[in-house]
């Protein structure tokens, strides 16, 4: 089995040691840095995910920081998402496109202060495409990637280790809120975040010092949780339809061909006169297959005959639901219901386009 050649290249976290002992058995790259993939296997991590709690080593999601006068008018510039009622304490979820309205990246955004945005990326060089646009634009602001790395806590139980740790207060905040809260005399960032359907939390650690502390407190006062390591799982993010940046969107499509019309709510940004002018003629769909499912590393045709009807972007074996699940991109001329073939490397697969995911 070939491994992942560890280098200064992909750099560390905080709590890469800390991983590496909870038994993780498979890492991959995100934004340059390393992301746990696997602990006691993809199904087995899910299931206990779905059904306890987990501490998510997500360092990767690296922190773009806005800061300065003109953050607001920046920050409106690079999405289409209306964020005037966004306020200090509140995250957004905002698609960021470039000229030709396709997608940049994904990130959820933090209005830290009136004039300050962190902005949580998805795998790309987005900083880069930020920086370049306020020295274009002549934007009064700093842009820079804070020295902070976040701690993901999540699962059904999330709620209860979550408020544990920090004080039975933060169990109020509201799905997309955030507020500092008290760990050992030091105010963390802690918001309603995270990238599961389980819900949960993600902590901003903004010093070295205090990630062991916070990672160990977790595992002491969750033994009666059932509490692990874990990661952001493949098979529970497809059953819940949460689209993966650089699999299931690149910036080929736009926000209107990966189901994200309702983000698009001004054109007053980059790629707004692109995307108003957009007429979509495919869409993101689940699919269904019959399975085993092999590694999905390519885009794999779906087939209706000889007609190609798309390509599927993710997959994988799901125990719950008995199948294959998958997610393809598909031309709007096939409808759910419609029986296709998936031609993966380890041959054809049956499959059928669903209206809904599964979870």
């Amino acid at each position: 089995m070939t491994t992942l050649a560890r280098s200064n290249r992909v750099r560390r976290t905080w709590w890469t040691d800390a991983v590496d002992a909870a038994g993780c058995t498979a890492y991959t790259v995100y934004n340059r840095m390393m992301l746990p993939a696997s602990f006691g296997g993809t199904d087995v991590d899910c299931a206990h995910l779905k059904r306890a709690v987990q501490v998510w080593d997500v360092a990767c999601e690296r922190q773009v920081v806005i800061a300065g006068h003109d953050a607001d008018a920046l920050m409106q510039r690079l999405t289409p998402r209306d964020l005037s009622r966004v306020r200090p304490g509140r995250c957004a979820y905002v698609p960021i496109c470039k000229n030709d309205g396709g997608m940049l990246n994904d990130p959820v955004a933090m209005r830290v202060a009136e004039d300050e945005w962190w902005v949580s990326l998805a795998d790309g060089e987005l900083r880069l495409w930020i920086e370049g646009m306020a020295a274009a634009g002549g934007y009064s602001v700093r842009v820079f990637e804070a020295e902070t790395q976040p701690l993901a806590v999540q699962g059904p139980l999330a709620n209860e280790l979550t408020g544990r740790v920090f004080g039975a207060a933060v169990r109020d905040l509201p799905f997309f809120g955030f507020g500092r809260y008290d760990f050992d005399g030091i105010a963390m960032i802690v918001s309603r975040t995270g990238y599961s359907k389980q819900g949960g939390f993600e902590i901003f650690v903004e010093e070295e010092r205090l990630a062991m502390p916070l990672w160990d407190a977790l595992f002491a006062v969750g033994a009666d949780l059932e509490v692990r390591a874990g990661c952001p799982n493949l098979v529970e993010r497809i059953e819940g339809g949460m689209l993966s940046y650089g699999n299931d969107m690149t910036d080929a499509e736009t926000p209107f061909e990966v189901g994200l019309d309702k983000y698009v709510q001004r054109y007053d940004c980059i790629g707004g006169a692109a995307l108003k002018r957009h007429v979509s003629d495919r869409r993101l769909m689940a699919v269904e297959m019959e399975g085993p499912v092999p590694v999905c590393d390519r885009r794999w045709p779906v087939m209706d005959g000889e007609r190609r009807a798309g390509h599927v972007t993710s997959a994988a074996d799901s125990i719950e639901f008995g199948c294959g699940v998958a997610i393809g991109m598909i031309d709007r001329d096939w409808a759910p219901g419609a029986a296709v073939t998936v031609e993966t490397q380890d041959g054809p697969r049956p499959a059928r386009l669903r209206e809904n995911f599964w979870a």
